[in-house]
Formats: C-alpha cells, structure tokens, sequence
C-alpha cells in the first residue's frame, strides 16, 4: 500500500508524566502549521507512572497518536527501535518527551530535508544548558574518543535528535543485532546528510531518567559496538607489560652480575604482580565484553516485546512479530 502519511514523529518515553501534556500540544501545534499528514508515536518503554495513560487518553480524542506499550523497561535503544518499526511516515523525526529537543525546529528541519535533498537531517547542540560541567566535559570526550577510534565517521554532539528519510529508516530496520546502540546505528547508514545546529535547553519538567552509571554503561556499549580498537589497545598493554618486564629482569641480572647488588626481591615483585595482575584483569574485561555480546546475539531474542498498541481509528496498524 502507497504511504498516506508525510512525517512520523517518534516519541520514547519512560515515566515522563510531568511533561507529556506540554510536549504533545507543543510537537501537534509544530505539525499542525505544516499542513501535512503525520503521525505521532509514542513509545512507552516500561514506565511505572501515569505516563500510557495520559498518551491513551490522547488516542481517543486526537487523530494520528499511536501508542506502543512494551511489555517492560527495555531501554531507550530498544524504544527507539520499536517506534521506528511502527512508523510509516515519507519522514522520521526523532525528538525525547523532556522537551530538550525543541519541538519548533521540526519546520527547519523537514524544510532542510526537502531544500538540500537528503536522506538525514542531523541536529548539533552548540550548548547543553543545566547541565553540569562534569557532564559536558565528559560528553564532548566521548563523542570525539568513539569518533577517533571508530570505522565509520560519528557526528560529534549529536543526540537522537534527527530527521530521517524513509530510505534511511528502512537501512536501520535491516540491522537486527541485539547489542544496539542506536546513534551509532543511525550514523552508520551514511547517506547525504546535513547538520543544523541549536541550543539545547533544560528539561521542561520531570526529572533525568539517566544518571552517571548508565551512562557509563551506554559509553563502553557504544564504543565496543563499533570499534575492536579496545581489544587492540589490551594488545599494546600486553606487550608493553611484557617489554618492561622482560627489560626489569635484564637489569637485576646486570646488577647482579656486575656490581654483586643484592636484589631488592619483596617491594619490587609486589609492585610488578600488582602491575600485570591489574592489566591482566583489564585486559579480560575487555575481552568479556565482546564475549558477552556475541553471547547475546546468538541467542536471537528479539530487541523488545509489545503488550499492547493504541492508535487512533485513521491510523493503519502496523503488523510486527514482536507483539505479545
């Protein structure tokens, strides 16, 4: 069936109550003033609050709202991925519920896509207001570290904030690993893209769902996903604890043999074992990293499961394998 709708705006959410009620009259009103048809879909990822409520109730007054419940907290990566499954918009924008991404520039970015011809329309944050500096610091590291050491080129400053063709959407949809770290995903499709660049401001209401640990997680996943350089560097640990304690060795034989010192055996052999064992367990972390996800992916378990869809009577419903 020909696609009967013009842009698709995908919402994730996970206990973002506060704010749902100012995002979906802000992100409608956006739409409505293109005058085009469009849909919105918002993906509940497990919440625990009020949040499918208040997007239920949304389906049965407004037109084009869908919601798609997952059956539990999969994470933000597999939202992403199960709204992308349900849209069928010509354009995919993907925009978070806590309103940092503003609704308002989805104009210049639907008018960039069609002026320029692209397939991606990338949003680059000039700033991060209410944010700490340890946070900017640490993700201005990030993005230019996995750029450095990755095999493809990764936008630096870039979220989920984007707009994407249906080409592009279709790539992303056939790439089924589990291990799914969605802006490296999203960039690894290539195709023409241009970069608008914005101010990213504070959080509308609710609070940050993510806090320091996960984004460490989500750091190592998005670094081990697309580069093997970590388990290069544990090679170039490797040999340079074996040269230097090779070369160690040699000199306590010269002393030894030269000048009859005595060797110091106690402080400096509790030094070198600490040493190795450290780099050896660093080394094995790294390694069981990519043993993980191989282990993860050879079991094939689908990236995220639906309980339930709630759309609107003008919207066609969309068949997927992972609905409960």
């Amino acid at each position: 069936m020909k696609n009967q709708i013009d842009i698709s705006v995908i919402i994730p959410m996970y206990n973002e109550s506060e704010v749902l009620p100012i995002c979906y009259e802000r992100v409608s009103t956006v739409l409505n003033s293109l005058n085009r048809s469009y849909e919105i879909v918002f993906v509940d990822d497990g919440s625990r609050d009020d949040s499918a409520t208040i997007v239920r109730q949304l389906t049965n007054d407004m037109p084009s709202i869908k919601l798609v419940s997952l059956s539990r907290n999969f994470g933000k990566e597999a939202a992403l991925t199960a709204g992308i499954d349900y849209v069928s918009g010509s354009a995919v924008i993907i925009i978070d519920a806590d309103l940092q991404d503003p609704p308002e520039l989805i104009p210049a970015m639907v008018e960039a896509w069609e002026r320029e011809d692209v397939d991606v329309v990338l949003m680059r944050r000039k700033s991060r207001e209410g944010e700490s500096i340890v946070k900017k610091i640490t993700a201005f590291l990030f993005y230019r570290i996995l750029n450095l050491i990755s095999d493809f080129s990764i936008p630096t400053d870039t979220g989920d904030f984007r707009l994407m063709s249906r080409k592009a959407i279709e790539a992303v949809k056939d790439m089924p690993e589990r291990n799914r770290y969605m802006k490296g995903i999203l960039s690894w499709v290539g195709m023409d893209t241009v970069i608008i660049e914005y101010d990213r401001p504070t959080r509308v209401a609710g609070t940050v769902q993510q806090n320091y640990f996960r984004l460490l997680g989500l750091a190592i996943q998005g670094i081990t996903s697309f580069s093997i350089a970590p388990l290069r560097f544990a090679i170039f640990l490797g040999l340079v604890s074996a040269t230097l304690g090779a070369s160690y060795g040699v000199w306590i034989i010269i002393k030894a043999v030269m000048w009859g010192d005595a060797v110091q055996g106690y402080p400096s052999m509790i030094a070198i074992i600490t040493f190795l064992s450290g780099t050896q367990l660093f080394t094995i972390g790294i390694l069981g990293e990519y043993v993980g996800k191989t282990y993860i992916e050879s079991k094939q378990r689908p990236n995220y499961l639906v309980k339930k869809v709630d759309s609107s009577t003008n919207l066609q419903s969309t068949e997927n394998k992972n609905e409960l």
